[in-house]
Order: C-alpha cells, then sequence, then structure tokens
C-alpha cells in the first residue's frame, strides 16, 4: 500500500467515518451503471497493484495513481531498485471499474501503460510530498481514449492550489484478503493536514487496506455531471483508517502536462 504498511482495522474507533463498498446497478437496459467508472486497479504483470483513477485531459489519456506504485523510492540522492514491497514493478496496465472475485471482469476495458511520470523528489530521494504520478495509457483497439470509455463528464479536473480542509470523496481498491469480491470502497469526509507531517493531507476512514494506495482524493464532487477536482491521491496511513496524500503542487502540474502531451 505504503511505504508504511497498513495495520489492523481500527474501525471501530470513535469519530472515523463510514466507508460504503461501492455496489454496481443495474440500469433500465440491463446495462450496469459504475458509481465511480473512472477508478479502477492499476495492475502489476495482470494481478491487482494498487488504485488508479483517470483525470480529465485534453486527449483523454491521463490516470494518476501513487508514485510508490509505479517507481521505487530514492535515497540520498540515489534511485531505488526495487519497489516499496521489494517486488519488482512490472507491466502496468489500468482496468477502471473492476469487479469481482478472483480474476474478476474488466466492464471498461484494460489498457495499457504507455508511460510514467514522477517527481525526481521521488525517485532520488522518496519525499512523501511528492507520492504521486501521471500515467499516459495508450488507446483501445478501436482508437478510443480511456476517458471516452469511462465517460469524458465524468472524469474530474485536477487542482494544483488546494487547501487542506476540503470535503473529499476517496475511492480505493483493498487488496482481496479484505476484499474478495474484489470492490471499490469508498468515504467521503473532511481532510486537513497530518499531524505528524503538515505538508501531507490527512484523514480518518477505515477499510482503506493494502492495495488502495493511487486512489483519487476528489473534491466538490456532486454527482456522475459534477466529477469535482481531484487534489491528491492516497500515499500511506499506519493503519487502514488513517490515509495520507501528497496535495498537488506546480511540480505535479508539471508531470501531468507531460503525460497529456499528444
Amino acid at each position: 500500500m505504503s511505504p508504511v504498511v497498513k495495520g489492523a482495522s481500527a474501525a471501530a474507533a470513535a469519530g472515523v467515518a463510514a466507508v460504503l463498498a461501492v455496489g454496481f446497478v443495474k440500469a433500465s437496459g440491463d446495462q450496469p451503471v459504475h458509481p465511480f467508472p473512472t477508478v479502477g486497479v492499476l495492475m502489476a504483470n495482470g494481478e491487482h497493484w494498487c488504485t488508479a483513477s483517470v483525470v480529465d485531459s485534453p486527449q483523454g489519456n491521463v490516470v494518476a495513481t501513487a508514485a510508490h506504485c509505479v517507481a521505487p523510492a530514492g535515497e540520498d540522492g540515489v534511485p531505488g531498485e526495487v519497489a516499496h514491497d521489494g517486488l519488482a514493478i512490472g507491466e502496468l496496465a489500468f482496468a477502471p471499474a473492476f469487479s469481482g472475485e478472483g480474476a474478476g471482469t474488466q466492464p471498461l476495458g484494460v489498457w495499457k501503460v504507455r508511460s510514467i511520470h514522477v517527481d525526481e523528489r521521488w525517485t532520488k530521494w522518496g519525499d512523501d510530498t511528492a507520492d504521486f504520478a501521471f500515467l499516459t495509457v495508450e488507446p483501445d483497439e478501436d482508437g478510443r481514449s480511456v476517458q471516452q470509455a469511462v465517460g469524458r463528464g465524468e472524469a474530474p479536473k485536477p487542482d494544483w492550489t488546494s487547501g487542506y480542509e476540503r470535503e473529499v470523496t476517496v475511492v480505493g481498491y483493498p487488496e482481496s484478503d479484505h476484499n474478495p469480491q474484489n470492490k471499490p470502497v469508498a468515504c467521503t469526509t473532511q481532510s486537513r493536514h497530518d499531524e505528524n507531517d503538515p505538508d501531507m493531507l490527512y484523514i480518518k476512514c477505515a477499510g482503506f487496506w493494502t492495495g488502495t494506495s493511487g486512489s483519487p482524493w476528489i473534491a466538490d464532487r456532486g454527482g456522475p455531471d459534477q466529477p469535482g477536482r481531484l487534489i491528491g491521491v492516497l500515499s500511506g496511513g499506519d493503519t487502514d483508517v488513517d490515509s495520507t496524500a501528497a496535495v498537488f503542487d506546480e511540480r505535479a502540474r508539471a508531470l501531468y502536462e507531460r503525460a497529456a502531451r499528444p
């Protein structure tokens, strides 16, 4: 999940915001309706690795996730060699609206990651405040972009100047040990400064186990026609209740703009 391993649940702790397992319903035409179609599983060599989400972009081909999901952390200016859990990251792909036991289903397809864009503050120094990444994904066989597949009006626009105290909706996919049906969990709550690292965003919301790294933090979401603003992605936390995120800044914007180039 992050450089700080998620611990046992403390869901019964007072003041923890409710987390809801997100279910898919069927419309009148028996087509499934996905409450968060832009959010899905980031796969490495075909396995659930992290969470990622589509962010609005001119070409419709940009996905956001955590840096530690796609690049080893550096230390003392030297790039790392393996991922945070000691494993090779592998070939990356993105499956929005993923669901189902075992291998699950990919109702909106699987999108190959073409390139990753990560801040050198992460790749050289392992700086948690730069634990975000933007991925460029390939179009499908029909030439569609991933944003066309999930719905042009569904993807939140990035916010590069967000404050820390926002109402945010956070959506992620916990690992199968805690989530055998591979359904996303969602929580809407107030974000604030992390007490241990005031430069990081913090929420208290149970259920965000390993696998939810990269989950989008969406402010001002008002429903399917009001996708809100993406202000960061889930980075870490000491338990499944405590989660942190690096707030997007101007260097995040530079990465996004590189990922969004035609």
